[in-house]
């Protein structure tokens, strides 16, 4: 049994516990704040083999060009001489080309085909209900382009042994009868699933506390001690932490964390935005993706939860109203009796996803240190990739031979 310290409490860190507390080591999660601030408790809830397609694509360095003259747009970057963002943009633009998006999509699909399964097999064991529900995700669509993009995607999705299916605006409606639509059509992406994600976490921190592990919360670390190829303390304050093995879990932090260690993370946090509204009449079954507002809808306890934006910028507690409001306005336009107001500030949840410039997660052993293993940069899909990316964690702690390939996540890769 090794005794391991996990730096940061969100979806990867907490997964990564508790494939590592069933593999029989000792682990203690340190994080910064109390663990209701990270992406975990507000994503959408979605599980999504369907996200083979990298951020990294051609065309989008000029969408988001056209989106940055919108106020309302759904991505968003600041501009600036930040080396950082400069030094993240560079890498984006080397690899929004098609040869990447065709060499990530076999990563992608394994990663997420194998946290779906996890999830089920999750679903199964005492302690844990989380309300999984496979029955896929909508992506709904209005224009013509948005509909041959679709179209292409369920294509390719088939040819890689992903369950999607295009729909007409009658069958849209035969799957949810009560909820009106004003739609072109859809993709089902019935490979998909949801969760709710609060029960998920509170499931995964209650297996860690009553199996020996422990969450030490408003713990920042402060600095990291090393000697030649290992890491020997981290430091909150005054506080100093030992362990046999380390693991780098901070999501959009991840990269002031490796400074400490001389280390490089390519990363910029990514604002994301999401409100709950109640939702009697229940109308909504299957969550949905609003193709062309980039927005997200999810059923969850008899309300819906609505998310959306990606904007790129240093980590802060702003809110833009105006990215809120673009959410908001978009919702009628596909879904004529859903009509949700304008959140008070108080009731808007933000968080940042942690996007790598490749649109492909960190996974594995750092290269300079023996005993330091990141997981990190899992954009929007940190949810959806927790199981996976815990159970990776764990065969590469215990010296396993892993699950799927890692290559295409290696830590080192840039």
């Amino acid at each position: 049994m090794s005794e391991i310290l996990i730096i940061g409490g969100g979806i990867i860190g907490l997964s990564s516990a508790y494939y590592l507390t069933k593999a029989g080591h000792k682990v203690t999660i340190l994080d910064k704040g109390d663990l209701t601030d990270n992406c975990s408790s507000g994503n959408a809830g979605m599980i999504v083999p369907s996200h083979f397609i990298p951020l990294a694509t051609p065309g989008m360095i000029q969408q988001g060009i056209r989106w940055m003259f919108n106020s309302k747009s759904p991505f968003y970057v600041k501009p600036s001489l930040n080396p950082t963002l400069i030094s993240w943009g560079l890498k984006f633009m080397k690899h929004a080309t098609d040869k990447h998006v065709q060499a990530a999509a076999v990563p992608l699909r394994d990663l997420s085909l194998l946290s779906k399964k996890l999830y089920k097999n999750l679903e199964q064991e005492s302690g844990f209900n989380f309300g999984l529900v496979d029955k896929g995700i909508l992506m709904f669509y209005k224009t013509e382009q948005a509909a041959e993009e679709e179209a292409h995607l369920a294509h390719r999705a088939n040819e890689l042994g992903l369950d999607m299916k295009v729909l007409t605006p009658a069958e849209c409606v035969a799957l949810q009868p009560e909820l009106k639509l004003d739609v072109l059509g859809a993709v089902h992406y019935r490979c998909d699933a949801h969760v709710y994600p609060n029960a998920l976490i509170a499931g995964l921190t209650d297996y860690l506390l009553k199996n020996g592990g422990a969450i030490e919360k408003n713990q920042m670390v402060t600095h990291i001690e090393t000697s030649g190829t290992k890491i020997t303390k981290v430091f909150t304050g005054a506080k100093e932490w030992t362990a046999d093995q380390y693991i780098i879990a901070g999501g959009s932090w991840s990269p002031a964390i490796a400074k400490m260690v001389d280390m490089k993370i390519s990363l910029l946090p990514g604002k994301g935005y999401s409100f709950m509204v109640p939702e009697p009449e229940k109308r909504m079954t299957i969550p949905a993706l609003l193709a062309e507002a980039r927005v997200a809808i999810t059923p969850m306890n008899g309300q819906l939860r609505y998310g959306g934006t990606m904007e790129l910028d240093k980590i802060n507690t702003r809110i833009n109203m105006n990215r809120v409001e673009g959410i908001v306005e978009s919702i009628p336009k596909y879904f004529p009796d859903l009509h949700p107001a304008v959140p008070a500030q108080k009731d808007i949840w933000f968080g940042f996803r942690p996007a790598s410039p490749d649109g492909l997660p960190y996974i594995g052993r750092s290269n300079k240190y023996n005993n330091l293993v990141v997981a990190t940069g899992h954009g929007m899909m940190g949810l959806s990739l927790g199981p996976a990316t815990g159970n990776l964690v764990s065969e590469i702690i215990s010296e396993k031979a892993t699950t799927i390939d890692t290559k295409a996540f290696s830590v080192n890769r840039f």
